[in-house]
């Protein structure tokens, strides 16, 4: 696939069947997206993989945090992680640095996710980046070993995509609507 073709096909996946990449062909794949622009070579993020039998003890803590809602919240909570065969917990880890600022060390992070999950739709699996309420959760970060100055940004959920999925046509945008040109006259 060509790289226009993968930005424009790829979508988010909300249905994710059984198998996963297996863990041979993941990390080639994390290798390629640890690529991302990385001012100062920080590598501001790590990574944590959640498949098998770790996707009920997330569920638990996600389940855990729900509590205090009602019981129907925690039960949807306690299955989110099922969603997958697999969920990678995308853990920003910001570094003190004179010249890299904290915004940018976070689009470092966020490209990363960007570019592996084009490299999964290159490859032909589905993905979706999940959030919610579970990230600040201190039961969820607990589970995933957080440690203080790291913060949650969320799960890829990854896996075989739904060949009974369709997807609604991306609705036409006109980019000029958000461009505009610095004249090159002085004031």
């Amino acid at each position: 696939m060509d790289l226009i073709e993968a930005i424009l096909t790829r979508r988010s996946s909300t249905r994710l069947l059984e198998p996963g990449p297996d863990r041979d062909d993941l990390l080639k794949l994390l290798e390629v997206a640890a690529t991302a622009p990385d001012h100062g070579a920080l590598r501001p993020w790590r990574l944590v993989l959640v498949e098998g039998e770790a996707r009920h003890r997330l569920g638990l803590a996600l389940a855990a945090a729900a509590a205090g809602a009602d019981s129907a919240s925690a039960d949807r909570a306690r299955t989110k992680p099922l969603r997958a065969p697999l969920l990678i917990s995308v853990i920003f880890c910001p570094r003190q640095h004179p010249k890299v600022p904290e915004w940018e060390q976070l689009a470092t992070a966020v490209t990363l996710v960007q570019y592996l999950h084009l490299l999964l739709h290159d490859r032909g699996w589905g993905a979706i980046w999940r959030t919610g309420d579970g990230v600040d959760a201190a039961q969820v970060q607990a589970c995933l070993d957080l440690q203080d100055d790291e913060r949650l940004l969320g799960w890829l959920y990854v896996g075989t995509p739904d060949p009974q999925a369709r997807f609604a046509p991306r609705p036409e945008f006109d980019v000029r609507t958000r461009l505009s040109v610095l004249d090159g006259s002085e004031s």
